[in-house]
């Protein structure tokens, strides 16, 4: 009886010094939260720079509007110039996976939009050297288009930008190294004439296809 007295002493005391015993559980708790850290730091760094690229999409779209509906009359070579000083701010991020297509609507008498001209740019950057190219749209002239209801007012013409950009991010952690499409589109209405004129030459009458 005395033994067994003794061993349940002995063991309880060695229980009590096991539960106070505290050496090794900061270590435990670094094994338990560092993953936790690690994903929560990636996600953080992966989502504020989609979301930073997001806004200059919809920056870039904005200002391809609005630059196009400054003018009475474009070139391709005044297009070219508006494709590479609106990619110039998605500067630091690479221009090479975005595409852009502006384009002019018409309203007609039925309050049908449609096409009247449309053209597609990318812009590359290789250091200071900005190289851009005007591609064929996927809009066709006469397509007819879908726009906001607020903005069919007959008779009216409409400058329309849209932005694509594929964002990839350089951890691929939590967004997939694929990347995911953002894009973007913005109206404004031409400022100093009724339409902006593409390539006008003799012809200077406002289209209405």
């Amino acid at each position: 009886m005395t033994m067994l007295s003794r061993l349940w002493r002995g063991t309880r005391r060695s229980s009590i010094r096991l539960l106070r015993d505290r050496s090794g559980i900061a270590a435990t708790e670094f094994a338990f939260i560092v993953p936790l850290m690690l994903v929560t730091f990636f996600a953080t760094v992966e989502l504020s720079a989609g979301i930073a690229v997001d806004r200059k999409v919809t920056l870039v779209a904005r200002t391809l509007s609005d630059l196009v509906s400054q003018a009475t009359s474009v070139t391709d070579t005044d297009l070219k110039n508006v494709f590479a000083a609106s990619y110039g701010i998605l500067s630091p991020y690479p221009t090479n996976t975005a595409d852009a297509t502006i384009s002019m609507i018409y309203v007609n008498d039925a309050g049908v939009a449609k096409v009247q001209w449309s053209k597609k740019g990318t812009v590359a950057q290789s250091g200071s050297t900005v190289s851009t190219t005007l591609g064929v749209s996927s809009r066709k002239q006469g397509d007819a288009i879908t726009i906001p209801a607020g903005l069919k007012v007959t008779k009216t013409y409409l400058i329309l930008s849209e932005v694509n950009y594929l964002y990839q991010p350089a951890i691929g952690y939590v967004v997939s190294k694929a990347g995911i499409t953002l894009s973007d589109l913005s109206y404004t209405r031409p400022r100093q004439s009724m339409c902006v004129l593409l390539n006008p030459g003799s012809n200077a009458s406002c289209p209405t296809y």
